[in-house]
């Protein structure tokens, strides 16, 4: 009932661990898939090594998180130890990626195809690194090149995660026309003031947004690139409960990533979330999960 399938990779259900959450080793990502994660995204590795941010890198709000981690990662050299520990997990493995030029997405994707990962989700929406992440994501041409360069270049499926941070997404989705499947959305561009300090929370002033503030965001931009774009989907931004992630699939998105609602529910969320989505399935006559995709589009 839960089942699906998204370029050829099939996963026991859509609910997928979101890149940068209990992601940077095997030994977490493997606690998510025990607690029923359905997939995982590794956490956003680059060319060399990034220690990242000084703290304070996460502010808490009421209605989400504020992050600047900065793009800590051991460098993709150093994380093959960690993705062949991965191999026979029993779920796909998708490895994020982050580079400054189209040549080092290719190198980096080449890199993960040989270390094993089922596909690669391509990072062009991080919205608190300088040179990377956002900055190149807003340009549907460098996000056109880097899709056709690293499309060419590996024989897994390339996922192309965007931002919303930029005026029309349905054109920067146009713009990724050669990527394998579409993921949105990555972080708002946000940030948060100590009023005692009198002075930015985040050392880096800026950080991403995320948690459940954001997914009306998230929503409409998978509601209004399904309308225009004849790829799969992967909606992220604020999924914390079974009804939000139904809200996503009905949108038009053919799974879901989980991040923030880890940090702030617990790993358990995963089977929770399945259990729930199957008896409303159940209560309302589908037999798939892929029944309701796009619904609300009737």
């Amino acid at each position: 009932m839960l089942s699906i399938t998204i370029n050829n990779l099939h996963f026991p259900n859509p609910f997928l661990l979101a890149s940068g959450i209990l992601d940077e080793s095997a030994d977490t990502m493997f606690r998510i898939i025990k607690h029923g994660a359905g997939g995982v995204v590794t956490k956003s590795i680059g060319m060399k090594k990034r220690g990242g941010y000084q703290n304070p890198v996460i502010y808490e709000l009421p209605y989400g998180l504020i992050n600047a981690m900065g793009l800590p990662n051991p460098g993709i050299e150093a994380f093959g130890e960690e993705m062949k520990k991965l191999k026979n997990c029993g779920v796909p493995v998708i490895g994020s990626i982050f580079g400054g030029t189209t040549d080092e997405f290719v190198y980096l994707a080449k890199k993960m195809e040989n270390y094993g990962a089922d596909a690669v989700e391509l990072n062009l929406s991080c919205p608190h690194a300088k040179g990377y992440g956002m900055e190149i994501g807003v340009n549907p041409n460098l996000v056109a090149e880097i899709v056709g360069e690293v499309k060419k270049s590996v024989s897994i499926p390339v996922w192309c995660k965007l931002t919303p941070n930029v005026t029309d997404i349905v054109e920067i989705a146009k713009a990724a026309d050669k990527a394998d499947a579409l993921v949105m959305i990555n972080t708002l561009k946000a940030m948060a003031i100590d009023i005692e300090a009198q002075r930015p929370v985040l050392s880096n002033t800026y950080g991403g947004l995320s948690g459940p503030c954001v997914k009306p965001v998230g929503l409409r931009a998978v509601y209004d690139v399904f309308k225009e774009v004849d790829k799969p989907i992967i909606g992220v931004g604020g999924v914390c409960s079974w009804t939000d992630a139904l809200e996503y699939f009905m949108a038009g998105a053919s799974a879901v990533q989980i991040g923030t609602a880890i940090a702030t529910k617990g790993p358990t969320i995963f089977a929770e979330i399945s259990r729930d989505v199957a008896d409303w399935l159940k209560k309302h006559g589908y037999d798939s999960i892929k029944d309701v995709v796009g619904v609300a589009h009737r």
